[in-house]
């Protein structure tokens, strides 16, 4: 399929189902709507006006019954190859959005019109995408301003990104190479503009990559001196008098709150703790956290949640 003409290059481990599963349903459809264009025409054809063919059912039960086997034939044979389909399509999709435990993360930040991207380690990228081969990646995303969607050819995915909410997109490159990065939602004025290049490296290359910049401050000692800077260790430090929630080993973990539901801890809550504090509220606890909205960036909450991450987690078992 790579020497087919305008077909972007297979270069992640889903491209190669995914063109099967696109292929096999162009190849069903197609063969569908010809013998539905060749029945049509044929029974056109044979009973136009004024032809021979003869319009006389000589055996009312003997055409009932040959009928109803035509009807059960072409009801059940159709049915199963659909099924079929839908069971193949469902595998596919749910083995691309599933994400490996040890999938490197990446957050990605999308504005008009530019894609910010940044590494755990520290590295930060505009319009620009470093990953190894052979190592799942994901994306965790949210756009500063209007939908957006991030979508790159060559690894065959495709997801909106959302104000206010993250969503996710997770991926394994195993082909080195230059790969284009699209927004395919249109964002404003400059949504054409809003492209990029995803660089994928030999592990070594990209161990390489890293080190050149070693010297960056990680994302979560970045969201430590936030964390300082706006009081959060005045209620949610281990020697805190005030009564709430500590960080050690939170991340991961399904938490009671006081409504009654139980919800994880994840990218979303963290988010919705510091933007929303009293939507989700946990057990045991007051409705006393003030709102930071407007007093914190997209980068440094994504920085404070990799803070909150190297705490300790119950997902992974241990700090970054």
């Amino acid at each position: 399929m790579d020497s087919l003409p305008f077909f972007p290059a297979r270069a992640s481990t889903i491209a190669g189902p995914i063109d099967e599963l696109y292929f096999a349903w162009l190849i069903l459809a197609g063969v569908v709507a010809l013998a539905v264009a060749v029945t049509m025409l044929w029974f056109a054809v044979r009973y136009r006006r004024g032809s021979s063919a003869s319009r006389v059912i000589a055996d009312a039960a003997e055409h009932a019954r040959t009928m109803h086997h035509i009807e059960i034939t072409w009801t059940l044979v159709p049915l199963a190859l659909f099924i079929g389909m839908f069971v193949w399509s469902a595998e596919v999709y749910y083995r691309s959005i599933r994400v490996p435990k040890d999938a490197l993360p990446i957050y990605v930040v999308a504005k008009q019109w530019m894609w910010h991207a940044e590494h755990p380690a520290g590295e930060r990228e505009i319009n620009e995408l470093h990953v190894p081969t052979g190592s799942p990646v994901e994306l965790v995303m949210t756009s500063q301003d209007v939908i957006h969607s991030l979508s790159i050819p060559g690894f065959r995915i495709k997801q909106d990104v959302l104000p206010g909410r993250y969503t996710t997109l997770s991926f394994t490159a195993n082909r080195p190479g230059e790969y284009r990065l699209y927004c395919t939602q249109f964002c404003g004025t400059s949504h054409s503009n809003m492209v990029g290049r995803v660089v994928v490296m030999e592990p070594a290359a990209y161990e390489e990559w890293l080190s050149a910049h070693a010297n960056v401050p990680t994302m979560a000692s970045r969201g430590a001196r936030r964390y300082q800077e706006l009081g959060c260790d005045g209620c949610h430090g281990a020697q805190s008098a005030v009564r709430a929630p500590k960080l050690d080993g939170l991340f991961g973990r399904p938490i009671p709150l006081r409504d009654g539901r139980t919800v994880l801890v994840d990218e979303r809550f963290i988010r919705d703790a510091v933007l929303l504090p009293n939507e989700n509220v946990p057990a045991g606890y007051e409705a006393s956290m003030p709102s930071f909205r407007g007093q914190i960036s997209e980068e440094e909450l994504l920085d404070i949640i990799e803070y909150v991450k190297s705490k300790g987690n119950a997902t992974h078992g241990g700090g970054q």
